[in-house]
């Protein structure tokens, strides 16, 4: 009943938002993440692993409209691989190549100096890991997923500060996912933003737990990226 509470109110204060907004909107940013990446399996001989730093391109597009109490929708996918120094007959001794994809709901809850979304969506997983040589572990899961964001813009400046976060879960696999960044508009105008931006990334995936196949990686690290608003 809380949680039916809260979307009611959320969708009250989007309906109220979005009285005020008469234009279509496209959004599309693309990142280049420089991360490093730990593997562990905790029932394996040698539970955890550090991985070398490697880099990805992350992608995400969103379409905002004013039609009340209809939700916007923004997609985001990111592509993630990460191999051990260490390896035998040229196979390294753990390997990963695993891909995330958003399909994300949400609802502008503010969006003036100070913006928020909140929003539903589903996590995608997809992809394999490979730890001490063993046979490929298959990953493939599609977990519901909580998401929100919130940013404010110093007027005047072109700059601007976000942070997005998303929590997914299901049965015994969950994966947080969050970033923080600071952004700068280099065109501001009434037909396009475009703006630069630094930032950091944090993505926790936890898999299979208590089970013979649990498995546990985080990558974390800065990017920079593009970021355009129509």
């Amino acid at each position: 009943m809380k949680a039916l509470n809260l979307l009611c109110a959320l969708i009250g204060l989007a309906a109220v938002n979005t009285a005020h907004a008469d234009l279509i909107g496209l959004k599309g940013s693309v990142d280049f993440w420089s991360y490093s990446a730990d593997l562990s399996h905790p029932n394996a001989a040698q539970s955890k692993s550090q991985l070398e730093d490697d880099h990805g391109l992350s992608f995400s597009a969103a379409f905002e409209h004013p039609v009340p109490l209809v939700p916007n929708v923004k997609i985001k996918h990111i592509s993630l691989q990460a191999d051990s120094d260490e390896s035998a007959s040229g196979t390294p001794r753990n390997q990963l190549d695993l891909s995330a994809s958003d399909f994300i709901l949400y609802y502008e809850i503010l969006d003036n100096i100070i913006n928020a979304d909140a929003g539903l969506g589903l996590k995608r997983l997809e992809g394999d890991i490979r730890h001490d040589y063993a046979a490929a572990q298959d990953v493939s899961a599609s977990l519901p997923m909580l998401y929100a964001q919130a940013g404010v813009k110093l007027p005047f400046s072109g700059l601007s500060a976000t942070a997005e976060v998303s929590v997914a879960g299901l049965n015994d696999e969950r994966v947080t996912d969050a970033q923080a960044e600071l952004k700068y508009n280099f065109i501001d105008s009434a037909l396009v933003d475009a703006g630069a931006k630094l930032g950091y990334r944090i993505l926790d995936i936890q898999l299979e737990q208590d089970s013979s196949r649990e498995a546990s990686l985080k990558f974390k690290g800065p990017y920079i990226g593009l970021e355009a608003h129509f």
